[in-house]
């Protein structure tokens, strides 16, 4: 699960033909096209970065599962999983945040959903519904639930979901990854209190999205 991996294991794929690719250009002096290629390797690296996180040790508080802005916080009828009405936040990546996600509480999972959809903007309110996605249902005791919701945007092209139905997750440890992109909705449930506001800068594993009562 990338628990102590620098860079995450999806990336390498992509990382190391281009290494060797840059390498065999320099070996050939072909200068310009290597250094090129060299400069995209160091990109992807830097891409699939995968930094440890100081995890809050307040067991009311809810954490991001990604870096990025926050573009929607709301009070919604959760009618598709969930059945009820939940508070949602909503976490924008751009290509230059860190794409790999984490648990935003403990549990264990219920149930992992997985949806074909389309790739437009991620930004986009309809991006929730339309989108590729990878919904997780955490059971986080006392009857309460939190969902979140890996979406894919219009470059990225592939979720990564380490999670499946049955398994126990800590809140901060890492369970996925977008690549390429792009978003993250995050569901509590109604009596929570949020932390953050539309505007915010979030980082996965550290800042605080809201508080269980």
């Amino acid at each position: 699960m990338n628990e102590n991996t620098p860079i995450a294991v999806e990336g390498l794929p992509f990382a190391i033909p281009l290494l060797i690719l840059s390498a065999a250009l320099w070996y050939f002096g072909v200068r310009y096209p290597a250094l090129f290629f060299t400069l995209l390797t160091i990109f992807v690296l830097w891409f699939f970065r995968n930094p440890g996180r100081m995890i809050p040790t307040d067991i009311s508080a809810v954490i991001s599962p990604a870096d990025g802005t926050v573009i929607v916080t709301e009070e919604v009828n959760e009618g598709r999983y969930l059945k009820e009405r939940a508070l949602k936040v909503s976490v924008f990546m751009n290509v230059f945040n860190v794409h790999v996600n984490r648990a935003p509480y403990s549990g264990k999972v219920v149930d992992v959903i997985y949806n074909k959809g389309k790739f437009i903007s991620a930004n986009l309110d309809k991006a929730s519904m339309d989108n590729e996605q990878n919904a997780v249902i955490l059971d986080i005791g006392s009857g309460n639930r939190i969902m979140f919701v890996q979406i894919a945007g219009l470059i990225a092209r592939r979720i990564v979901c380490y999670l499946k139905p049955g398994d126990s997750i800590e809140k901060g440890k890492r369970m996925g990854l977008i690549r390429f992109g792009s978003r993250l909705d995050v569901y509590l449930p109604i009596d929570s209190t949020l932390n953050v506001k539309i505007g915010d800068k979030v980082v996965a594993g550290e800042t605080i999205l809201g508080y269980l009562k």
